[in-house]
């Protein structure tokens, strides 16, 4: 397919961007973009969810060593003996 006969799909029907004006070309980048950095957004949110549940978690155990004295850390770790 040629640059001229790309298409996009938008509500589950198929356009030509040949077919739109300079206007309707803008607004497709400006669709594209905001999909893109939308995506981009959903993985930094996972990420930083991930970060927030280690740092709690991290936390708790320290809380746990300070009151009990026992790090719980070396006592789940893998390391042999």
């Amino acid at each position: 397919m040629s640059a001229t006969e790309r298409e996009f799909q938008l509500d589950g029907l198929s356009y030509k961007i040949a077919d739109l004006s300079e206007e309707g070309r803008n607004m497709l980048q400006q669709l594209i973009f905001a999909r893109t950095h939308l995506l981009e957004l959903r993985n930094q949110h996972a990420l930083l969810s991930k970060a927030k549940n280690a740092y709690i978690g991290d936390l708790k155990s320290d809380i746990v060593e300070g009151k009990s004295g026992i790090d719980l850390g070396a006592l789940f770790s893998d390391e042999e003996f």
